[in-house]
């Protein structure tokens, strides 16, 4: 069932964001196979998650089938006057706030896939405007809601440029401020590839009412395990960083992040999570191959602490709280 809207209407291969990097991929590809594995038997796990959580991979897409709230997929313009359409899935509350905040969700580097979408229909519970752009609509030669596989969409992001992702993003922020249920305030969140891109929207300063960032396993521009400080010194919003402490590469990262943002004087919280890994919101405590129940309750023990703590970052920042 769904409601209708109820608004008025340590070398240089760290310099990239975490999965668009070859010896990332076989790290965060333990999490697709999970993924892969649940979409051949979502029935498999009785275990639905906690609603007050984003769903695991093997969740999403019953957790998708039971929402109640209005989500639909959308071509807006990658910018105004545009020809060319970006592919989106926006979510919207079940609220009476008159202006709600939006928030970008950026997806991995696997693409638009049902689990990005569980994650934005989990945000727009928790309060927000929530749109989850298809980065990959101009290089897949064209907006489409045709989900693609890891392998393609891996493929594929190599041809999408920084710019094009702070594009994408700006366009999807503009859309959903657009609507006139909507408070002109945004921030960004992502994941993996998606958690490096929050870092390049923050420097890059997005358009009007942005408020604020936060990267799941994602870094900035790195010099080996030094951030570039020039590039963070334009950063003018709060930043959130979560990782899991078994992805080595990213975790490696997050002392040289941690201190220039302390030395920049920025509003910045980051946190390694003992026993997660790489990926862990989307793996959580779905069963692993071989098994291994200290990553998988670690993971889970990581989305428990850290979504919460998103949450309320989201609100303070874009005045909810």
């Amino acid at each position: 069932m769904s409601f209708p809207r109820i608004f008025v209407g340590a070398v240089a291969a760290l310099s990239l964001a975490a999965c668009h990097r070859p010896q990332q991929m076989d790290e965060h590809m333990s999490h697709m196979a999970a993924g892969d594995l649940a979409a051949t038997s979502v029935a498999a796990s009785n275990n639905q998650g906690n609603p007050a959580l984003p769903p695991s991979a093997n969740q999403a897409a019953a957790r998708l089938a039971a929402s109640n709230r209005h989500g639909e997929w959308v071509k807006i313009a990658w910018r105004p006057g545009s020809s060319d359409s970006l592919m989106a899935w926006v979510v919207y509350p079940a609220t009476s706030n008159p202006r709600t905040p939006v928030v970008v969700v950026v997806h991995e580097i696997f693409g638009l896939q049902t689990w990005v979408r569980g994650v934005a229909d989990q945000v727009a519970a928790d309060g927000f405007i929530a749109i989850a752009p298809d980065l990959l609509s101009r290089v897949r030669g064209g907006a489409s809601t045709v989900e693609l596989s890891g392998d393609t969409a891996r493929a594929l992001i190599r041809g999408v440029s920084i710019a094009e992702r702070n594009e994408g993003i700006d366009a999807a922020a503009r859309y959903a401020m657009s609507q006139p249920s909507a408070a002109q305030k945004y921030s960004v969140i992502g994941f993996c590839w998606g958690g490096g891109t929050v870092w390049d929207h923050m420097i890059n300063g997005g358009i009007q009412g942005l408020s604020g960032g936060v990267a799941f396993y994602g870094l900035p521009y790195m010099n080996g395990a030094v951030p570039i400080g020039d590039s963070l010194a334009k950063i003018r919003v709060p930043v959130m960083m979560f990782n899991g402490a078994i992805d080595a590469r990213t975790g490696a990262g997050m002392p040289g992040v941690d201190s220039a943002m302390k030395a920049l004087n920025k509003s910045y919280y980051g946190k390694n999570f003992p026993n997660a890994e790489h990926g862990f919101v989307r793996a959580q405590d779905d069963p692993k191959t071989p098994p291994n129940e200290v990553v998988q309750q670690g993971n889970l023990a990581a989305i428990k602490e850290a979504w919460p703590q998103t949450i309320a970052f989201l609100k303070k920042n874009m005045g909810m709280m």
